[in-house]
C-alpha cells in the first residue's frame, strides 16, 4: 500500500484551473491530502500573487508579463475559462487568500518564481504575508533560484526551505547546505532507490514531481516511505492507496462543489 504523503500540484490542477481558489478548495476536500504546492510572483505594486507562468497568456484571458500588471489589473482577468467553462470567472488569487483558505487544513509548499533579479524582494514579501497569517510552521519556501532561498533565510530563518532541481549535480549537497535546505524538490525521473535512501538518510527530505500515473506513484513510494509525491491528480494518489471510497470513476466529480 502507498503510504507516502501527497502534494497537490498547484491545487487539484488535473481537474480545476491551476493555482486558483477552485483548484485549492478541491484539493483541500481530498481525504488524507496534507500538502499543496503553489507558485508565487509579485504584481507590479508588490503584492504576492499565485500564478505559475511569468506571462499571463496561457492561463488567463490577459497577456504580457505578470510583473507589469498591478494587483487590480490582475484581479480583473479570467483565470478559469481556459480550463473549462465550469470555471469561468476564477481569478488570480493573492498568497494571503490562499493561506487563509487552507489554514488549519493543508501545509503549503510555496515556490518562489524568480530568476536572478526578476523579482527582487519576492521572498521578503512572501515572508511578510506568511507571518501575518501566523503560518510560519505550516509552509516551506522552495525555488530553483538559490538567491531567493538565501533571501528567504535572511527574512525568516525559522521557515523551512527547499531547493528545486531537475538534475543530480556533483555538488548537490553543497548547494543544499549553502541555502540551509531541508527539502530537495526534484523531477521524478532523476531519482532511484539508492539516491532517495541516501539523501533522506542525511536528513534531507525529497519531493518528486510531477507524477500522475498510479504505477509510477507506487514505484516511487516503494523507494522510501518518507518520499513525498507531487501530483496534478490527488484522486489517483488515493486510488494508489486503494482506499475503498474512491473505487468508482471519475472520483473527482464528488468534490466539484465549492
Amino acid at each position: 500500500m502507498l503510504n507516502n504523503k501527497c502534494v497537490a500540484h498547484r491545487g487539484f490542477s488535473g481537474v480545476a484551473p491551476e493555482n486558483t481558489l477552485a483548484a485549492i478548495r478541491l484539493a483541500a476536500k481530498m481525504k488524507d491530502v496534507e500538502w499543496m504546492e503553489i507558485d508565487v510572483q509579485l504584481s507590479s505594486d508588490g503584492v504576492p500573487v499565485v500564478i505559475h507562468d511569468f506571462t499571463l497568456n496561457r492561463t488567463t484571458n490577459g497577456s504580457g508579463a505578470v510583473r507589469d500588471h498591478t494587483l487590480d489589473r490582475l484581479r480583473r482577468l479570467d483565470a478559469g475559462s481556459w480550463k473549462s467553462r465550469l470555471f469561468a470567472g476564477e481569478r488570480i488569487p493573492t498568497l494571503e487568500e490562499v493561506l487563509r483558505e487552507v489554514q488549519g487544513r493543508l501545509k503549503l509548499n510555496i515556490e518562489l518564481k524568480t530568476n536572478a533579479q526578476l523579482y527582487p524582494g519576492l521572498a521578503a514579501a512572501a515572508v511578510d504575508v506568511v507571518e501575518g497569517c501566523g503560518m510560519k510552521s505550516d509552509v516551506i519556501f522552495t525555488s530553483f533560484e538559490p538567491k531567493a532561498l538565501l533571501e528567504a533565510r535572511e527574512a525568516a530563518p525559522g521557515i523551512r526551505r527547499g531547493l528545486i532541481i531537475d538534475s543530480r549535480p556533483a555538488d548537490l549537497n553543497r548547494r543544499l547546505e549553502e541555502c540551509g535546505c531541508s527539502l530537495l524538490s526534484i523531477g521524478h525521473g532523476r531519482v532511484d532507490t539508492a539516491f532517495v535512501r541516501s539523501t533522506i538518510g542525511q536528513g534531507i527530505n525529497i519531493m518528486v514531481w510531477t507524477v500522475d500515473q498510479i504505477r509510477r506513484m507506487r514505484e516511487l513510494g516503494s523507494m522510501h516511505p518518507d518520499l513525498m509525491i507531487c501530483t496534478n491528480r490527488p484522486d489517483r494518489w488515493l486510488l494508489a492507496k486503494k482506499l475503498p471510497e474512491v473505487r468508482e470513476r471519475p472520483v473527482w466529480r464528488r468534490w466539484l462543489h465549492f
